[in-house]
């Protein structure tokens, strides 16, 4: 189990620095409803990065994910593909980053998240946790590594729910803020949800491009062995 983690703690590091789920925690939790609302976005996030990766465990266990302790070929393609992907992501990214920070515009559904009901804050973390042009791709990559790392299932799913917890830090910390640091958590989140707006684009573009490059790594090693 101690190597299926090893695999995955990048991966999951890269999940967690993901700037608009947090400041749409943050927003959320500056609402009438904060607690509620945080906890909410928080337990979609949690469960969207778990199924996805129950799902490739799943796939891995009746694909042959591993042969005789080695990771199969199609598992090679996988991360060979979803590190292009990535990199592409990142050049889109990096294009579209404005040139100066100040002028950086958050997503027009974010000035509505006040009014959003409990299922649509459930629904948000899921999707953003899931669905995520970043998160998607490292969480299937994280499954697959798991999945072909030839251990039994139960260690399977421990590594996943170690991938998930440490995935799933960078949104979780402004809850615990919110919960415990009192009256100096509005402003400690005020700065952080400026600094991860502003500098969102280009942050993105270099993780989609450094995990990228690690994933075609990954698949050229397995597919090269």
């Amino acid at each position: 189990m101690g190597h299926a983690v090893g695999e995955v703690l990048g991966l999951a590091a890269g999940v967690a620095v993901s700037p608009l789920p947090i400041v749409a925690i943050i927003l959320l939790l500056a609402t009438g409803r904060g607690r509620l609302n945080g906890a909410l976005f928080a337990v979609g996030w949690l469960l969207g990065l778990a199924l996805l990766g129950a799902i490739m465990l799943a796939v891995g266990g009746p694909g042959g994910a591993s042969t005789n302790k080695h990771p199969a070929t199609w598992v090679g393609a996988l991360k060979l593909a979803l590190g292009v992907l990535l990199v592409l992501f990142a050049v889109r990214q990096w294009r579209r980053r404005p040139t100066d920070p100040a002028q950086a515009r958050l997503p027009k559904w974010m000035a509505a998240i006040d009014r959003f009901t409990p299922r649509k804050v459930f629904g948000l973390g899921l999707l953003l946790s899931a669905a995520n042009a970043k998160n998607a791709p490292l969480t299937l990559a994280a499954g697959a590594s798991i999945s072909s790392a030839g251990i039994p299932v139960p260690e399977q799913i421990g590594a996943l729910a170690v991938f998930v917890v440490i995935a799933s830090l960078g949104v979780l910390a402004p809850l615990v803020v919110f919960l415990f640091m009192g009256e100096r958590a509005e402003r400690i989140l005020g700065s952080w949800r400026d600094w991860a707006a502003q500098h969102n684009a280009a942050l993105m573009a270099v993780l989609f491009f450094v995990l990228g490059l690690k994933l075609l790594g990954d698949g050229i090693g397995i597919l090269a062995s």
